[in-house]
């Protein structure tokens, strides 16, 4: 059958129809009663609301590799998709579609507006799911799970009453992160920090027992001044130990406040005085804990003042503090105020100013959690990938703080707790309770604050298995095998997880945490859409094809590295596509044209023969690829195992295999038996080592490879099952070269040399690569002249020589006339004579002008390498742009001078 092999590969016309067959053929799909050994992964759920971007593409590209790979290898392999309710980002996006048809979630009230929640993420949420298959993730979609799903709920109600009932869980006032947009508490780790410019403002705070004397403060909020209910000054300072114990009047309130001595503060910042606002500030509230001060609340939900006995009540923060310093003015109680840039804490979802707020929430307790945590990764039950990510594991869990883990939300799951309207008591239940348990009554009313979505998010690795049922798929599958995700997210999520999986599965969550850098634009550039370098993986995919994109990313995966990405870079990987492609049509027209000619029914399936020494070479070059592959697949060392298949596909198969087997696969009318087995073992030592190349590849580039094998097992009728994706992984090769492999390697590699000594110097000669031209090898030795004699035709047809080898014993016999350029190689000379392939004078004079224009860029480059003022105010980038471009020109000057002078000595 006459094989169908376009000239050109198409994306467009191969990925989806492959995407389809796969999944409806259930290649994805895990078997728990399998007897295969287990290979879980768990994907960080996306954000029903998100999209994809380049960190998600690189994520499952990375988590696509691992599973194809174990999948491959016989491993009964489980990838578990689902995605995230993501409270606050969700709820904002629902509440400014109701904004847009003039409704608010209050209007709607709170059952209506869950239900509305509902309907927007059954008709538009989930849209990232399908850009991840558009990736070619190879998850098993059968066993989707969303984190607001029955059983996901199931688990979160029976960790949460667990935890409380143990201790972990308790209701209290503390100083929590406040969203005065989102109007709910979050936690440290949703907070971003940016700094800003700012202003310190210097006031007095008179004594209370004196008209004249008081203490300076500086602070960059007055505003809050108006909840103080303490000065602290470090108990060792000398200017202010006279007044500890003393008391101030708090300036505009008229309040007494006393002044304590602390040796938390910093006797060099400011004035050496510190105001203590409890309500408004985390390290003033520790300090007000340890001196049992008073906590006075002066701003309420909305981030305005509240404080009704003054003028300021209803004002907004900035309109308080512009009030507030003219009123000490008036008052003779504004010292001064300076330029004080300062770090202002930012909701990550909605980007508002938090605002730190006194509140009653619920918390976990975590250091005993913590500490189980940092043994299982001390004791290598986890490791974490790079190691030097495990310091700021053990750094954070070190110094956790208790997790605040209600939000003031409507969207998520509704903490599993009821009030007794008639007696008070406090119900904790799995279960919907229908009376009070402390008195029968039936009026209770849930709490109204629902769980932070990394609550639900930490229990994943267990509860997508079936927790709290005891499954078939958590015993299978449980500790998964290994966690892909951001370094971003190792405390958001990563540790939490860690945390959970100890306290209610016995076990860590995974055995691996494969931690991944950042992608960054071409100039390592963060992206953002306000400098608008974001580069969407959907167009990219587009335009170059999924496996090129996924081929980059891999490529640049380097551990413990960001890597800088862009359409350039890409285009580059997709030539690799067009470049197997091509390969692969070759091999398949020559196996066809040889198949008229010969029988190959039942050569393509018997191991290849090698009779060539090109054939033995390559083999052993395959060998060692396949060791290199897999140990770099088992390490999660992404960027290695692409590297070297992209040399050895491009530069050995492709540049030199390929062109060295074309001369034994033609085969004239009447060859003699002979010819037709070297014909035949060349045709199937190309087929098997394409078809190791596209195993090897498939975890990386799954489309394009696919589409290749399947062409290539119709025709020569080795195929091992219907899809390449389900074909055994090649699996480590022990064999060793023998004494007599070992010379043909060697010949062949001697043989690569020369030839590329050659081409190199008709490219420093501007002469074309398709000419023909004749050589003289001066200084062989016996070995060499044997060598090249023996390869002859290779040396002929890859560097396209006119005739026969012509060997000269020394340099004093071998003067040509004319201008010569010359090589060596292993102490061999290759010289090329130049005077009838090129017109030297015309030559000469284009070169001259060539160098005199090189020459005015050169010194332009130069005259800026040494323009300090361009040093110091040009960005890096810039700068090292400009470096690259004078280095380079500072190369090709050189270049053209040393051919000019070859040229005039000649």
């Amino acid at each position: 059958m006459k094989i169908k092999f376009d000239k050109a590969y198409e994306p467009q016309l191969v990925e989806q129809v492959w995407y389809q067959r796969w999944q409806q053929a259930g290649c994805f799909h895990a078997d728990a009663d399998s007897t295969k050994d287990p290979f879980c992964i768990v994907i960080p759920p996306p954000n029903v609301t998100g999209s994809l971007h380049m960190g998600h593409a690189l994520d499952n590209t990375l988590q696509d590799i691992l599973i194809r790979y174990r999948r491959m290898r016989g491993y009964n392999a489980l990838w578990m998709p689902g995605m995230d309710h993501a409270g606050i980002a969700t709820q904002n996006v629902v509440e400014k579609q109701l904004e847009s048809q003039g409704l608010s979630r209050e209007t709607l009230g709170r059952e209506k507006f869950v239900a509305a929640v509902w309907k927007w993420k059954e008709e538009y949420g989930g849209k990232i799911l399908t850009q991840l298959q558009r990736l070619g993730a190879s998850c098993d979609w059968r066993r989707q799970r969303f984190t607001m799903d029955a059983g996901l709920s199931t688990a979160v109600r029976e960790v949460f009453v667990e935890l409380y009932e143990e201790g972990y869980i308790y209701r209290g006032f503390y100083i929590i992160n406040w969203c005065t947009r989102c109007h709910t508490a979050l936690s440290d780790l949703e907070v971003e920090h940016e700094e800003l410019p700012g202003r310190l403002y210097t006031i007095k705070y008179p004594l209370a027992d004196s008209a004249k004397a008081f203490i300076p403060i500086a602070t960059t909020r007055p505003e809050t001044m108006l909840g103080d209910t303490a000065v602290a000054v470090h108990p060792d300072d000398k200017r202010y130990q006279r007044y500890i114990g003393k008391q101030l009047r708090l300036p505009l309130v008229d309040r007494l406040i006393p002044v304590i001595g602390d040796a938390s503060v910093k006797q060099d910042f400011g004035t050496g005085a510190l105001k203590i606002t409890p309500a408004h500030d985390f390290n003033d509230f520790e300090i007000g804990k340890k001196h049992q001060l008073d906590s006075v609340s002066v701003m309420d939900e909305k981030g305005q003042i509240d404080c009704a006995q003054t003028r300021y009540h209803g004002m907004t923060v900035k309109g308080a503090r512009k009030a507030v310093v003219a009123d000490l003015k008036q008052h003779n109680l504004f010292m001064n105020d300076k330029a004080h840039p300062h770090m202002v804490g930012h909701c990550s979802r909605c980007e508002s100013i938090v605002e730190p707020r006194v509140s009653r929430q619920w918390f976990v307790k975590m250091q005993g959690l913590a500490k189980t945590a940092i043994h299982a990764v001390r004791q290598g039950e986890t490791e974490i990938i790079p190691r030097n990510w495990e310091k700021v594991y053990f750094d954070w869990l070190e110094n956790i703080r208790d997790w605040c883990i209600s939000r003031q939300l409507w969207w998520g799951h509704r903490i599993p707790v009821w009030y007794c309207e008639k007696c008070d008591a406090t119900i904790v239940s799995k279960t919907d309770p229908k009376s009070c348990n402390q008195c029968s009554n039936k009026k209770l009313k849930q709490d109204d604050d629902v769980l932070d979505t990394w609550f639900s998010s930490a229990l994943w690795p267990f509860s997508t298995l079936g927790w709290p049922e005891k499954t078939t798929e958590l015993k299978t599958f449980y500790p998964t095998s290994v966690l892909v995700t951001g370094f971003d997210i190792l405390f958001f999520w990563v540790c939490r997880m860690m945390m959970l999986g100890l306290k209610f599965m016995n076990d860590v969550p995974f055995r691996q945490v494969y931690l991944h850098a950042l992608v960054r634009d071409s100039q390592g550039q963060k992206m953002t859409k306000s400098k608008g370098n974001v580069i969407d993986p959907l167009t990219l995919m587009d335009e170059y094809g999924t496996d090129a994109l996924r081929f980059t990313l891999t490529a640049l995966a380097i551990q413990g590295r960001d890597m800088s990405i862009s359409h350039e870079r890409i285009k580059g990987y997709r030539h690799f596509v067009n470049k197997l492609w091509n390969a692969s049509r070759f091999v398949a027209i020559s196996f066809e044209n040889l198949r008229a000619k010969v029988d190959l029914t039942d050569r393509a399936k018997e191991p290849p023969k090698a009779t060539t020494a090109a054939d033995i070479w390559i083999n052993s070059l395959l060998r060692e690829t396949i060791n290199q592959v897999n140990q770099a697949y088992e390490e999660m060392r992404f960027s290695d195992a692409a590297q070297q298949l992209y040399h050895f596909v491009w530069h050995q198969y492709c540049d030199w295999y390929i062109e060295m087997a074309k001369s034994s696969l033609i085969v004239a009318d009447g060859a003699n038996n002979e010819q037709l087995e070297r014909a035949v073992a060349t045709a199937t030592n190309l087929v098997h080592t394409l078809d190791t190349i596209l195993r090897l590849l498939h975890p990386i580039m799954p489309f394009v490879t696919e589409e290749i094998w399947q062409k290539l097992a119709s025709l020569v009728g080795t195929q091992a099952s219907d899809y390449l994706m389900l074909a055994p992984f090649p699996e480590l090769a022990a064999a060793e070269l023998n004494s007599e492999q070992q010379v043909q390697c060697s010949e062949i590699e001697f043989i690569k040399q020369v030839v590329t000594a050659i081409r190199t110097l008709k490219s420093e000669n501007a002469i074309a690569p398709s000419r023909r031209v004749p050589v003289t090898f001066v200084d062989v030795k016996t070995e060499q002249a044997a060598v090249l004699k023996r390869h002859w035709q290779y040396v002929v047809n890859l560097a396209l020589l006119e005739a026969d080898p012509h060997f000269q014993a020394t340099a004093a016999g071998a003067q040509q006339k004319g201008p010569v350029a010359s090589s060596v190689v292993d102490g061999m000379q290759i010289v090329l004579p130049l005077g009838d392939l090129i017109d030297v004078d015309k030559e000469r004079g284009r070169l001259e002008r060539e160098i005199s224009k090189l020459k005015q860029e050169w010194q332009r480059l130069d005259k800026k390498q040494k323009d300090r003022e361009f040093l110091k105010k040009a960005p890096p980038e810039v700068v090292e742009t400009q470096q690259k471009r004078f280095v380079q020109a500072e190369k090709d000057l050189q270049s053209l001078q040393a051919f000019l002078q070859r040229l005039t000595d000649g």
